[in-house]
């Protein structure tokens, strides 16, 4: 995956691909039986999924035909592999779990959370709940930080 993500990807992938092979490579998974470079692609394409890679606008950009050729692994393997994987998780497009770094600033799910029950945007939070929220996982960053770093 390392290699693929580097000539094709980014480093972004690769952390992503890692962490969902981290989680779907667990004991009993059907991922731990058949070839390891079909569940591979899976995991890959996966993470392509949620990240929109297809998306002509996303960078980097493939189609699933392209990612296929370059990985070596037909289309249908890939799409029963990451089915299997995207049921499993139970995954979405804009998962937060498995979103690349440089998409969950724009990602809205990354900064959904309820609080005092309701929903809100954290992004637009109060400093104080955003560091509160940072603290306990639920946010990657504190984004009146990144907002003062912008404005520099």
């Amino acid at each position: 995956m390392e290699a693929f993500c580097r000539d094709h990807l980014n480093d972004e992938y690769f952390a992503v691909s890692r962490e969902l092979a981290a989680h779907v490579c667990q004991e009993g998974s059907p991922v731990r039986s058949g070839k390891a470079s079909s569940w591979a692609a899976g995991i890959l394409w996966a993470v392509g999924r949620v990240n929109f890679l297809s998306d002509p606008a996303s960078e980097p950009c493939m189609t699933q035909s392209q990612f296929a050729k370059a990985i070596g692994v037909s289309v249908a393997t890939i799409s029963a592999k990451c089915r299997v994987i995207w049921d499993g998780m139970e995954l979405m497009q804009l998962d937060p779990r498995f979103s690349v770094a440089s998409q969950q600033g724009s990602n809205p799910l990354v900064w959904m959370a309820e609080v005092n029950g309701f929903l809100m945007d954290l992004r637009t939070a109060p400093r104080e709940i955003q560091e509160a929220a940072f603290e306990q996982g639920v946010i990657p960053y504190v984004p009146d930080d990144r907002s003062d770093e912008a404005s520099d």
